[in-house]
């Protein structure tokens, strides 16, 4: 069988209608990562995130100010302007305006119009990362910011770095929690031949996802083994959660103990990463991550060397989910499916909730 039949193919089309994909619209109701605090300066940085350019400065009072990167006199972008005293003055034309996007003063007339303004947003410095909620501002709410303590806790060690997707969120949403495919894409890094065949268990829940493998025993690839010491073949326990926690935020969890020392014995070794994805356009993306463990602590040579190592990991995510885009892009509506296994299951579930989300959403602007 070279095609599945018609019939076939029209209903993979038709469950696929179900899923949010490159083409749905954004979540806007949310927190996304806007930047890393320590790119925040008092400086005018320039970001496309969710489809709106945004310009981003630390302002004298150390708080992140966010505004829409565009003067409303004849569209110049704010961020090509220069920053004084907590203010963007347009390079055209010379606009003032304030941290809250107001416009105070006009040079070419004595009085500023009332009514000359921009758009601003609100934003939330934690840990090493700043928020930015891009919709409604009266739902900016922190509670759908999940806890995270780990990212500020010191008996974490820590590193981060930032990779530019050119792919969907959702597709990144969906590799993160598709972790079969460490056996085959990350086949050189620290994918392991028996973790695709590992068994594992799903969560399903309002808006939570998750998928638990335990690959025990199992050998470590080199970027596990070596700051663990958990280096014999099948020496070791690999037990992974990987968890959709929000629209803006993935984290997976791994620990690993020596699976051939009593339990009241053993020693356990802990990492936590957060993948925060947060849309550019429709298919780019601004991939956000922080990498933690709880061993090690203040040896900056494996804190290297584990960052060095995961960063070629996720690169080749990066890389293939940019195939993936490519091969969306040139196959024609009528003759694009993709078929779903048991494995999907968390990820399909998520695909399945960010639709309805946005759906919601769209509802809600709409109604009179």
């Amino acid at each position: 069988m070279t095609r599945p039949l018609p019939k076939v193919i029209a209903a993979s089309q038709a469950a696929s209608q179900r899923l949010a994909d490159r083409h749905t619209p954004f979540i806007m109701d949310d927190w996304y990562v806007a930047a890393f605090g320590q790119e925040v300066k008092d400086q005018l940085l320039a970001r496309t995130l969710l489809g709106q350019r945004v310009v981003l400065y630390r302002a004298a009072n150390r708080q992140v100010v966010a505004l829409e990167d565009r003067c409303p006199h004849r569209s110049m972008p704010l961020s090509a302007g220069t920053l004084e005293r907590d203010t963007i003055v347009c390079g055209y034309h010379g606009f003032r305006f304030n941290t809250e996007g107001n416009c105070i003063e006009v040079p070419s007339q004595a009085t500023c119009p009332a009514n000359i303004g921009i758009k601003s947003y609100r934003t939330h410095e934690r840990g090493p990362v700043v928020w930015i909620w891009m919709g409604d501002p009266n739902k900016a709410d922190l509670s759908k910011l999940p806890p995270q303590d780990w990212l500020e806790d010191p008996q974490w060690e820590t590193s981060q770095g930032y990779l530019h997707l050119q792919a969907s969120y959702v597709r990144l949403h969906e590799n993160l929690l598709d972790l079969t495919h460490l056996s085959f894409l990350h086949a050189k890094s620290f994918g392991t031949p028996d973790y695709a065949k590992a068994t594992f268990e799903s969560e399903i829940g309002d808006g939570q996802f998750a998928l638990l493998r335990n690959v025990v025993p199992t050998t470590l690839p080199p970027v596990w083994g070596v700051p663990t010491g958990l280096t014999g073949q099948g020496q070791a326990a690999r037990i992974v959660r990987s968890a959709f926690r929000s629209v803006g935020v993935h984290e997976v969890s791994v620990s690993f103990y020596d699976c051939h020392v009593p339990e009241s014995e053993r020693k356990t070794f802990r990492i936590r990463t957060a993948h925060m994805p947060t849309p550019e356009t429709a298919t780019s993306t601004h991939y956000f991550i922080v990498h933690g463990r709880d061993f090690a602590q203040g040896d900056a040579a494996t804190t290297q060397f584990m960052h060095d190592q995961l960063f070629v990991a996720f690169q080749e995510d990066v890389d293939g989910l940019a195939l993936q885009e490519q091969a969306l892009a040139a196959t024609a509506p009528e003759d694009l499916y993709e078929f779903s296994v048991a494995a999907d299951g968390p990820a399909v579930a998520m695909r399945r909730y960010l639709l309805a989300r946005q759906q919601k959403e769209s509802n809600a602007l709409a109604a009179p």
